[in-house]
């Protein structure tokens, strides 16, 4: 099958080719021709799966067919993103797919200045791309009119959920009209991602290219046990001997991203950080050095991270699992893409043993393990409760958080479209081994 044989137009094959494709992906061929005939879709789909054009080329036929009504350009076609990240590269897919068609986008989230924001919206916009807390600050200040949209996309909706947005979702919901076209994707389903459907589509077509919950094939994955005070060691020694030039490491805390970027700088390895505390242009030049390779090692937060689109990433490393196993699956996204192949390690300490079971589970399969002379975990080591990262706020804690039972003003997501932690976020012991990436073993300091 061809793009030629889903009944797109002139204008948008036309974009397609330019950007050297000629098949789409399964998620494309099921979602476009469904969206052109103007279903409300549930697609479940994982990352890298090429999704983001399988509803933003149909958005843009379907807009373009349509006559407004207005003189001005009203707000059209609406897309939700959880991050600044995911909202920048799907304005980019619209731009890219949108060049020769006659439609405005704009993209708007937090972490930049507003009032261009509101230059923007005040020329028109058919298109707009924006994440929910800047979304509503423009409402609150009447820049921004939603009564005219026609469709409505909610992308990476599993994560719009762990963060905490299901309020603002139902709020900028409730100032949609009511006969409008829905789209929701998701990379995994959970119970609260079925009631949101059920609350949100009208008699939707589901579709799945992938397994629920599963990782990319395309992902070889592996385990290393090692103790936690050398698992910076470790890493360190694996991307100095494989000669790994680009690495998307995954920490659980803020400051857990900054001392190891710090400490593989020491190491001799280039390395820098992207988490929620960065403002907007910091991330926005990390993520641009790791592009183009004048950082060998990017390392990540969770939320950070799952906006990230990373053209031929080779390599994933899990520093620290996450709580959440879902996350997992997010993380070794980040890799194996439209049909590359990739690598994802894991470096597991005794503290986490009950985490990789929990993301075993959900796989339904087994982690190989892989060992390296000299980094054997030590048996004596007894486990203990990790206490920091994102998760805290997870059981029936967040459960509360989610269903409002908190005041507003303690449970509100920050308006750059992350989520604050209110939890004290805490360091391990310091490591006081070096590693020469030149040489194969540690050398003490």
């Amino acid at each position: 099958m061809s793009f030629n044989d889903l009944g797109l137009m002139t204008e948008l094959l036309q974009a397609v080719t330019k950007q050297g494709y000629s098949e789409p992906t399964p998620i494309q061929a099921k979602a476009i021709p469904l969206i052109l005939k103007g279903h409300d879709v549930l697609g479940g789909a994982q990352t890298g799966t090429g999704k983001t054009a399988g509803f933003t080329l149909p958005l843009l036929q379907l807009l373009s067919q349509r006559k407004c009504e207005s003189d001005k350009r009203p707000v059209r076609a609406l897309v939700l993103t959880p991050t600044r990240e995911l909202a920048a590269q799907v304005g980019e897919s619209v731009e890219l797919y949108g060049k020769y068609l006659p439609l405005r986008s704009a993209v708007i989230f937090g972490g930049v200045k507003i009032n261009p924001q509101i230059q923007t919206l005040r020329r028109g916009v058919d298109i707009l791309v924006a994440t929910p807390g800047r979304l509503l600050d423009h409402v609150s200040q009447k820049t921004l009119d939603l009564s005219k949209v026609e469709i409505l996309v909610l992308d990476e909706a599993d994560r719009m959920l762990d963060m905490g947005f299901i309020h603002d979702i139902r709020k900028v919901i409730a100032l949609l009209p009511k006969q409008r076209q829905n789209l929701l994707f998701s990379a995994t389903f959970s119970d609260e991602i079925k009631k949101l459907a059920d609350r949100m589509l009208n008699t939707p077509t589901l579709i799945e290219v992938a397994r629920r919950n599963t990782a990319a094939e395309s992902v070889d994955q592996a385990v290393y046990h090692v103790d936690k005070k050398r698992k910076r060691e470790l890493l360190s020694f694996i991307i100095g001997s494989h000669n790994w030039q680009q690495v998307l490491v995954f920490t659980r805390t803020k400051h857990g991203a900054n001392r190891l970027s710090r400490q593989l700088e020491q190491d001799g390895i280039s390395a820098t950080a992207i988490h929620g505390n960065k403002s907007q242009g910091a991330r926005t030049r990390a993520l641009a050095d790791f592009k183009k390779g004048s950082v060998r090692v990017l390392v990540a937060t969770d939320i950070a991270a799952r906006g990230l689109d990373i053209d031929h990433l080779p390599h994933v490393v899990n520093y620290e699992l996450p709580n959440v196993s879902e996350d997992y699956v997010h993380r070794i996204g980040r890799t194996g893409r439209a049909g590359n192949v990739g690598s994802a390690i894991s470096l597991v300490c005794i503290d986490e043993l009950k985490l990789l079971h929990d993301i075993e589970k959900l796989l339904k399969r087994k982690i190989s393990v892989e060992k390296i002379d000299g980094y054997e975990p030590d048996p004596t080591i007894v486990a203990e409760p990790i206490k920091n990262g994102r998760n805290n706020n997870s059981g029936a804690q967040n459960k509360n958080n989610r269903s409002g039972q908190n005041k507003r003003s303690n449970q509100r997501p920050n308006r750059s479209g992350n989520r604050g932690n209110s939890a004290k976020e805490t360091t391990s012991g310091s490591n006081k081994r070096t590693y020469n990436v030149n040489k194969k073993k540690p050398t003490n300091s």
